[in-house]
């Protein structure tokens, strides 16, 4: 599934606390896709910043005016919004796939009134009748005679 481009926008974004903030004008491609991202941050904001992300840690580190401006990710939410892209991306794949099944697959609907017509099992030569109850002698199984004794 793709994701075309419908427009750009520009925007400004600001990291940082009132004592040590940068703003700079961020360019975001806009597309028609829901997903569970707002705005998904890439090279080009890191450029523009001079941020160093740190994914193992969720941390994103660019220079401020009065020192490093450090902004820390939530686990719990990436986790949340990696379970909803994935519940997401899922939906959109299956409902992809069951359209190309369906168009694909000529419709069979069983009639009711037939009975089953599953073939019978027909056993072969290579299997041999095992007594299961010393008891009844009648209850019995039908195993592979090429087996080994273990």
């Amino acid at each position: 599934m793709k994701a075309y481009q419908v427009g750009n926008i520009d925007l400004p974004v600001t990291f940082g606390s009132k004592s040590n903030l940068r703003t700079e004008t961020l360019t975001f491609e806009v597309v028609d896709w829901k997903g569970v991202y707002h705005a998904i941050l890439g090279r080009p904001a890191y450029a523009k910043f001079m941020a160093v992300p740190n994914y193992t840690y969720l941390k994103l580190k660019l220079s401020g005016p009065n020192g490093v401006i450090t902004m820390t990710g939530s686990f719990e939410q990436a986790y949340v919004s990696s379970r909803e892209y994935y519940d997401l991306a899922t939906t959109a794949a299956n409902s992809a796939e069951l359209g190309q099944l369906h168009a694909t697959t000529a419709e069979y609907r069983p009639d009711p009134g037939k009975p089953n017509q599953a073939p019978a099992f027909v056993s072969t030569n290579e299997t041999k009748s095992v007594t299961v109850d010393d008891i009844d002698p009648t209850k019995t199984v039908r195993i592979g005679s090429q087996l080994p004794a273990k």
